[in-house]
């Protein structure tokens, strides 16, 4: 099924090897591992033409299918390394599913198993916000919260003593003057077909920003899977509402 007459592939990317946590995308939320929370919401949206996951890693492979993800390849080892770039990853998933699926596709999402408490909508949010608006990109951001902006930020000189990283900081004694700072969260990212595979860009150029105003969590470490598992039992999770 296509939505607004385009080809939609959507990629998820689960690389066997992490840092933080062991074999991260296997971990659980609520009962569901990463890999689970990221193939329900792209196998719930019927104008994806094709879901997929991309990894290097057998255990994960069967758990994407598991979930109703497709799985036309196994991702080389040579992009699935600690410096392997996300956009070396999706071009290599775009061209091989292109090859594999003999179509060609005009956009894509790339849904994160490490932010596995979204939604839907929020994901259809941010599609709609790149074809409606003509945009080469889109993607989720947040705001950050007004003590972790440039004003707010301090540093450490030689002596030890506290300076602004923004000298203008100062100026700011009420946090409401302060400008809104965003960062992605990692919830969903949307590219057309020749920003990323002609262009090689995401964000750089053109790239659309659509906020989502609740809490979320990016899973990297214990810590962050900790509170991603009180989050998804909280009232402000709207999974659960």
């Amino acid at each position: 099924m296509t939505w607004e007459s385009l080809k939609i592939l959507a990629v998820v990317p689960a690389r066997g090897g992490s840092q933080g946590i062991p074999r991260k995308n296997l971990s659980h939320v609520g009962g569901l591992s990463l890999i689970g929370h990221a193939a329900k919401v792209a196998t719930a949206l019927p104008w994806i033409d094709h879901a997929i996951i991309s990894t290097d890693d057998a255990e994960m492979l069967e758990e994407g299918k598991r979930y109703g993800l497709e799985a036309p390849f196994v991702r080389p080892s040579e992009l699935a390394q600690d410096l392997t770039s996300a956009a070396e990853t999706w071009r290599h998933a775009w061209f091989t599913c292109e090859d594999y699926y003999h179509c060609r596709f005009d956009l894509s999402i790339w849904l994160q198993p490490t932010t596995p408490l979204r939604t839907p909508e929020e994901v259809e949010q941010t599609v709609r916000a790149l074809v409606e608006g003509k945009h080469h990109a889109a993607a989720t951001v947040s705001r950050v919260p007004g003590h972790f902006t440039p004003q707010k930020i301090l540093t450490l000189n030689k002596e030890g003593v506290l300076q602004y990283f923004d000298q203008a900081g100062a100026n700011h004694t009420a946090r409401q003057t302060i400008p809104s700072y965003y960062y992605r969260n990692g919830l969903c990212y949307a590219v057309t077909r020749s920003t990323l595979l002609e262009k090689g860009s995401i964000i750089e150029e053109d790239c659309v920003g659509v906020i989502i105003d609740r809490p979320l969590v990016n899973i990297d470490d214990p810590i962050e899977l900790a509170f991603a598992n009180l989050l998804h039992q909280s009232t402000l999770n709207p999974i659960l509402t």
